[in-house]
C-alpha cells in the first residue's frame, strides 16, 4: 500500500480532479490525501480575519463568493443528476454553516473550524467524482484517527491504532480517501497541523501503515538543484537522503516543508515527490540511501537577522555562551547559523518578533550590532570534511560576493554561507554554474 498526497494546485479546479482521478485509480488500494483546493484555506483565513474584527458584512461577502466558486465546480466535475444534487446540497449546508458564524462570539476554536472546512470540502467533492466513475472509495474522516498529544504533537500511538481499525472496517474498498491538514487535539477540539500540513498528515499515515513508498503530487517535477523562479535551467535531483532533504526543506526549498518528512523518516518509509502536471516524469526519490562525493542542491533562506555579541569579558571565560544562548531561549527565538572567536559570537536567526528585547538583553554582555535583510544559501550533499575540495568549490563561485559568515562542519549535509538578500540572485546564479556546470 502506498500513500498519495495532493496538494492544492493539483486539485485546483474541476479539470484538476479529474487529472487526480485518472493518476489514483489504476494505482491500485491506495490511501489518498487531498489538501484543499487552492486558494482555499487562504479565503478561509481572511473570512475568519473578518470575523475577529466583528466585519459580518465582509465575511458573508468572502462567504459568498467562495460558495459560487465552488458551485462552478460542482457543475464541471459531475455529469449525472444524482450526483450533482448531492454535491450541491452540501455546498448548500457548509456555507449556511461558514456564516452561522458571524452571529456568536468568534474566538480561535472557531477558527479552526473554519480552516477545516476547505479540506472537507475537497474531499467530499471528490469521493462523489470518484463513485460517479464507479470507484469503490472510502472516505477516512481525518477528525476520526489524526490525533494531537497535550504538547501539541502528532499523538502516533492513537493514529496508528484508530486509523488501522478504520481500514479493517472496509476491506472491500477500491482505494481510501482523507483529508490532509486537520486533525483533533488532546482536547476533543478540531485543530490542524499548521501549513504544509497535509505533507505532514501524508507521512505520519505512511509511518503508521508502514506503506511502501509516500508519494507527493505537486506542480514541479520534483526538488530542483536550485530555485526555479531564480536560476534558469535547474533540473530536478532525483535522489536525496532524508537528512539532505531535510537540510534543503529548512533553509528555503518551499516544496517540502521542514518537518514533514520526519515520520517517514523514522519508519523508513521512502518519499517521492512527484507532478501531477507531468505524471510519467521520475521526480525526486527521498530514503535512507547516501550518495557518496557528490553535491545536490542549494537552497536560501530570506529575512535574516545577524546579531554579533562583541566582548573581552568572553576571553577564557566560562559560561559566556551559555548566558548569550539562554536569552534566545527565554524569547522562544530559535538560531540558525552561530560563528564563535575568542572575544565574540554571531548568530542568525529569522524570527524578529522580539528582536530588540533580545538585543537589550544581550547589551549586558557587551557591544551588540545587527545586521538586518540578510539571506542563508545552502549548498547540500556530501559534504563530509574528508572530502577535498568541496568547500573550495563554494567559496570559489563566491569570490566576488561578499560574504558575512560560514558554517561548515556543523553538519556532514551542507555548508551554508550568510550574505546580503541583495545579492541572492548573483549567489545562487553563481553556485550553479560553478556547481552544476548551468
Amino acid at each position: 500500500m502506498k500513500v498519495l498526497k495532493f496538494g492544492g494546485t493539483s486539485v485546483g479546479s474541476a479539470q484538476r480532479f479529474k487529472e487526480v482521478e485518472k493518476i489514483i485509480t489504476p494505482a491500485g488500494k491506495n490511501i489518498v490525501v487531498l489538501s484543499a483546493m487552492s486558494g482555499t484555506t487562504n479565503t478561509l483565513v481572511e473570512i475568519s480575519r473578518c470575523l475577529y474584527n466583528r466585519d459580518a458584512k465582509g465575511a458573508l461577502a468572502l462567504i459568498g463568493e467562495m460558495k459560487n466558486k465552488y458551485i462552478s465546480v460542482v457543475e464541471e466535475l459531475y455529469s449525472t443528476k444524482e450526483y450533482k444534487d448531492n454535491a450541491l446540497n452540501f455546498i448548500n449546508e457548509t456555507f449556511a454553516y461558514l456564516s452561522s458564524f458571524t452571529k456568536i462570539n468568534f474566538r480561535e476554536p472557531q477558527e479552526r473550524i473554519i480552516l477545516s472546512q476547505g479540506e472537507l470540502i475537497s474531499t467530499f467533492l471528490f469521493a462523489g467524482c470518484l463513485r460517479e466513475h464507479g470507484t469503490n472509495v472510502c472516505l477516512l474522516p481525518a477528525l476520526s484517527f489524526m490525533r494531537l498529544n497535550r504538547r501539541g504533537e502528532p499523538d502516533a500511538d492513537k493514529i496508528r491504532t484508530s486509523l488501522m481499525h478504520l481500514l479493517s472496517d472496509a476491506p472491500d474498498a477500491d482505494l481510501y480517501l482523507t483529508q490532509g491538514y486537520i486533525c483533533m487535539n488532546a482536547n476533543e477540539e478540531v485543530d490542524n497541523l499548521k501549513r504544509g500540513g497535509s505533507d505532514y498528515t501524508a507521512c505520519l499515515i505512511g509511518a503508521a501503515v508502514q506503506a511502501e513508498e509516500i508519494e507527493i503530487w505537486t506542480d514541479i517535477d520534483g526538488l530542483h538543484n536550485n530555485d526555479p523562479r531564480i536560476v534558469n535551467n535547474t533540473t530536478a535531483v532525483r535522489h536525496l537522503h532524508f537528512d539532505e532533504a531535510a537540510e534543503l526543506a529548512y533553509f528555503g526549498a518551499k516544496i517540502l516543508h521542514p518537518t514533514c518528512i520526519l515520520p517517514a523518516h523514522e519508519a523508513n518509509v521512502p518519499v517521492r515527490l512527484l507532478n501531477t502536471m507531468a505524471p510519467d516524469a521520475p521526480g525526486t526519490l527521498i530514503d535512507n540511501q547516501f550518495d557518496h562525493g557528490k553535491i545536490k542542491a542549494v537552497a536560501a533562506k530570506d529575512n535574516i537577522v545577524a546579531i554579533k555579541i562583541q566582548s573581552s569579558r568572553m576571553l577564557l571565560a566560562h559560561g559566556f555562551l551559555r548566558k548569550v544562548f539562554e536569552i534566545f531561549e527565554s524569547y522562544q527565538t530559535s538560531i540558525d547559523m552561530v560563528c564563535t572567536s575568542e572575544v565574540g559570537v554571531t548568530v542568525t536567526i529569522d524570527d524578529t518578533r522580539y528582536l530588540n528585547d533580545i538585543v537589550h538583553d544581550l547589551k549586558r554582555y557587551g557591544t551588540v550590532s545587527v545586521d538586518l535583510d540578510m539571506c542563508i544559501v545552502c549548498v547540500v550533499g556530501d559534504m563530509h570534511w574528508s572530502n577535498r575540495g568541496f568547500e573550495s568549490q563554494v567559496m570559489t563561485a563566491l569570490k566576488d560576493i561578499p560574504v558575512r559568515m560560514v558554517s561548515y562542519g556543523g553538519s556532514n549535509n551542507n555548508i551554508s554561507c550568510l550574505i546580503r538578500e541583495e545579492d541572492k540572485v548573483q549567489t545562487l546564479t553563481a553556485l550553479s554554474k560553478q556547481l552544476f556546470d548551468l
